[in-house]
Parts: structure tokens; sequence; C-alpha cells
């Protein structure tokens, strides 16, 4: 059995993803700062939160907002300067909140000095330093792959007179991980961070790293003959090696965690990333995610699911991780749709809703990793065009549904549903011009309910999202069966209610969350000796549960 007490901080704590670019413009730019993150840490602070990753803000082209590193030493001008990240980390240090850096380390920006050189020639320095391959006898690209963008994962250089690779968009071209003095300079990077004080890093796309023996083509499954770059290449044998010396030169020795991006990673493969001998201390795997999406990501072609399904999966998490490792529990980032929208099949308040899945975020066994607006209770934004998006990969979607023979409306709905766009409006912070974010026009549209979701709002409606997310954290926070209690499923077979409970020696809690927007009945032996804690919709009766309710009981 493990105690509370037994737990490090980053496993006590609250995590909170912010994306810099649309949290809070104090610039009158239209576009967030570092500064702005400080700004509002006494607001992150009353949340509960205890560690602040924040999405690149290293300097780039801003070709994938800021997924595209030039240099790795440097904040982008658009953010501030590295005074002012300094800044933040010590007052964020100061509040018992600590700074996670987002580690870009499967590629570079095309402008980063490293590929700068690399496309020179094939005898430099750093000539080994990405994916080059020399074309087929036909001159076309060196595989069918086709990157996670869309279109081929391969880009002709003239200047070198080869293909290289990229996973991502062609401005992202693939580090080579085989080369020592590359694995080198990304660990010199990582603890350059770590040595200014930073609580942890995540590391973006990391299953991607290690690239497999033989390039070849892959069967086809789409009408423009290409083959995922995903399956190609993820998780290939030997990228443990690659991230054991990671998590020795980097993580060892020092009081951080470390989180890796790793989709595809099965829950019966944690135990080989995560806990005692594994690379990192959570791992973001995303089989929730696929549920509702597909495991693809092909956005135009629909999936069909249940709530058994979402069950299924999480529970598969949280028993690979029961006593070897540690789960990080999520249900938005900067890389899905609203949660709101994505893990429901009724219709609904949206604000019932935000309710009904912090309750399972607050209380499941886990750090909780909470995404900028997820405790307001977006939904997705409302898109007229394709020409509003932002995003790269809402474009390449797009793009790839139109070759399916999708008309411009049907591409257009199969974006204004899954785009990461939706996660990325700007911050709602009142009621004012632009939603409070900046005093400039804002780069992407506020949502169109900015007037009445909002941070100002919600603070004065004690029945809000905000303040119901508050309560739970507090609760969470305080409360050592939450932390560091046993998890086990509960109705296991309804399609109507998630439930689980918490035991830790005498102590348990029961939450029960109603997915569906009809009354509910259950056995009430399952709370017998128990008592409501919290309650969504303020019911709380045994046995019953209201349309899109949680209730906690303990």
């Amino acid at each position: 059995m493990t105690n509370s007490g037994d737990l490090t901080w980053w496993q006590k704590t609250i995590a909170y993803e912010v994306y810099p670019k649309s949290f809070y413009d104090t610039a009158a730019q239209g576009t967030g700062t570092i500064a702005g993150i400080t700004a509002k840490l006494d607001y992150l602070q009353a949340l509960g939160v205890g560690a602040v990753w924040i999405t690149p803000c290293y300097k780039s082209p801003m070709v994938d907002n800021g997924y595209d590193v030039a240099d790795y030493y440097a904040i982008d001008p658009s953010f501030g300067t590295m005074e002012q990240m300094d800044e933040l980390i010590a007052r964020g240090r100061e509040r018992g909140i600590r700074m996670v850096m987002d580690l870009v380390f499967n590629h570079t920006s095309e402008q980063c000095s490293w590929f700068v050189e690399s496309r020179k020639s094939s005898s430099n320095e750093y000539a080994d330093w990405y994916i080059w391959r020399d074309a087929k006898e036909d001159g076309s690209a060196p595989t069918n792959w086709r990157s996670i963008f869309g279109g081929s994962a391969w880009e002709w250089c003239e200047e070198r007179g080869q293909y290289y690779l990229h996973t991502f968009a062609k401005q992202q071209p693939d580090l080579n991980w085989e080369n020592p003095e590359v694995r080198k300079a990304l660990f010199d990077i990582a603890n350059f961070w770590a040595d200014k004080g930073v609580g942890g890093f995540r590391i973006d796309a990391i299953t991607y790293i290690k690239k497999p023996p033989v390039f070849e083509d892959g069967p086809a499954d789409g009408e423009d003959g290409l083959y995922p770059v995903h399956a190609a290449t993820a998780n290939q044998p030997g990228i443990l090696d690659y991230l054991h010396e990671f998590k020795a030169a980097v993580r060892d020795g020092r009081d951080i965690f470390m989180v890796g991006e790793a989709n595809g990673v099965a829950a019966s493969e944690l135990g080989q990333w995560v806990g005692d001998d594994g690379v990192f201390d959570l791992l973001f795997e995303f089989s929730h995610m696929h549920v509702p999406m597909g495991e693809a990501e092909i956005w135009c072609r629909p999936v069909t699911w249940e709530l058994t399904d979402l069950k299924r999966v999480l529970a598969a998490s949280q028993e690979a991780t029961a006593t070897n490792g540690w789960y990080p529990a999520f249900f938005e980032n900067h890389d899905q749709p609203r949660s709101t929208v994505n893990f429901f099949r009724c219709d609904g308040p949206l604000a019932a809703k935000a309710k009904v899945l912090g309750a399972v975020l607050l209380t499941t066994r886990g750090t909780p990793f909470l995404y900028q607006g997820e405790e307001l209770g977006y939904g997705n934004a409302t898109w007229k065009g394709v020409g509003e998006f932002d995003d790269v990969q809402t474009h390449a979607q797009y793009d790839f549904a139109k070759t399916e023979g999708l008309s411009d409306e049907a591409a257009l709905a199969a974006c204004t549903r899954f785009s990461r766009d939706n996660a990325r409006t700007p911050m709602q912070w009142d009621a004012s011009e632009n939603a409070g974010f900046s005093t400039a026009r804002p780069w992407l549209p506020v949502h169109d309910d900015y007037a009445t979701c909002n941070v100002a709002a919600q603070e004065q409606n004690d029945g809000s999202p905000l303040q119901w997310y508050r309560r739970l954290a507090s609760l969470r926070l305080n409360t050592p069966v939450l932390l560091a209690g046993a998890w086990r499923e509960l109705m296991e077979d309804s399609e109507q209610v998630l439930a689980f409970e918490r035991t830790l020696g005498d102590d348990r809690m029961v939450t029960l969350a109603n997915f569906s927007n009809e009354p509910v009945t259950y056995d009430p032996e399952l709370v017998a000796g128990l008592s409501p804690i919290a309650a969504s919709e303020g019911i709380a009766a045994p046995g019953r549960l209201g349309p899109l309710e949680a209730v906690i009981w303990g």
C-alpha cells in the first residue's frame, strides 16, 4: 500500500498546459507572451496548479507554432526574452509552481543552423545529423510514406541532391538519433534548461526518433497511394536504449520529472516506458484519445464508438501503472478538439459536460494535466471556412478529405469537428473586447461565447465549471486517498456511467459520472456507508444520477 507521504511532488500536484501564443498578451500584439504567463500565476495557484507545461517558446519561424525550433537556446521575440523566462521560473517557484519545458527532439526547423549546414553537402560536420536518402531510380521519393500532416514524408533538396525525411511538415526535418553527436547536442539542451531551474520536461513525438534499419514502401491506405509514416517508423526496436541514455544524462540525480508523448505505445507496454525500469516518469499515451477519432486520426473517416470503449482503455492504462509507474490523466491538450465535444455522444450543456469530465480527471489515480480553458468548459469554435484555420495539420486533413472524394462542406465539417485550432483559440479572461486576451486583434478568433464563458464571469458563479474545478482541486490535494489510493473500475458494462473507487487503508471514495443526457439508476450498495462529498448538479441521491451529473462519495 502506498501512502501519500511516499509520493514525489509531481505525483501529488496538478499540472496545467499553457499554449503561450493564446494564453495572455501583455504586448498588445495579438499573440500571448511569457510575461502574460507570469501575470496569471495567481490564477493558476488558485486552481491548485503546481506544474505548468509550456508549449515551445524557442526561436522559431512558427510554421507549426513553435514545434519547428530554430534555436533551443533562445526565446522567440514574439514571446519575449530569456530574462522574462528567468523571471517566470523564479516567480513560479515562489508560489510553488514549477515550469515544464517542451522538448522537440524528433526534428528541428529547416532554419536551424544544424540543418542549414547539413543541406549544403554530404561531407561536412552536420551532414549526418538528419535523415538523408537518395532518390529511387526513377527520381521519386525513397519510400511512399505519408507524413503526419499529409503528403509525402520526403522532400527533395536540390542543394544536396538528396531527399530528407520529415515525419511532420516539410519545414521540420527529422534528426538522426543514430549519430551520437546529435544525441549529445540534445542532451546538452535539456541540461541547459534544467540548470535554469525548470521542474521537468515534456518530450514531444518521442516515438519517432528511432528509424527502421531498412526503409521500404508500405501498402497504400488512401487514394494518394501513400503509407502512414507512423506505421513505418513508430516505436522501433532500440528506441528505449536511446531514451535510457537520455534519462541517465538529464533526469538522474535531479528533482525533476520527464513525461513523454508516446503515440502508439499500448497499455501492455507501459512498464517498459515508465516506472522503475522505464525511461520516463509519466507517459502520454493516446489510446483513449483514439476512441472517438480512430487510431489513424484521419478526420474524414467517421468512427463509431461506445462509452464502454472509452472505459476499457482508461481502465487498461490504470491497471498497467497500478504497481509500476505513474499515470498522467488528461482529456485535452493543444493537439485535440475540446473534450466537451470529443468525449460525449449526446447533446447537453457544455458546462455540465465539463464538470463530468472534471470529476473523473481530478479524482482518478495519477497526475491530472489540465489544458488552458478546459476548466471553463469550452466547446469547439465556430469556423466559417477553411481559410480561418491557422493549423498546418488542419489544412492537410482538409486536402486529404478532398482526395477521398468529400465535398467542400463535408471536408470542412470534419476539420470543424477535430481541428487542433479548437484548442488554440485565445483564453477567455473577461467579457471585454477580445475576451480580455489582448488589446490587439487576436491571431485566432475568440470563441463566440466569450461574453458569458470567461474567467471573470465564472468566478462570480458558484455553479460554474471553474468553481467546480477549484473545489475538486482542493479536495484532491488535501485527500490522501485521492493522491495515493488504489483504483478499481465499477459498473464496467454501463454505457451511461463511468464509475470507479479509490481505496487507501480503511478510506474509500467513489466517483460516479453520467455521460448521458438521461437520468440513470445504479445499485445504491456501491455507495453504502458513504456520504456525498461533491455533486456537479447538486442532486446526490443514492442510486440515482441526473443527466450529465457527476457525484463523488466518501
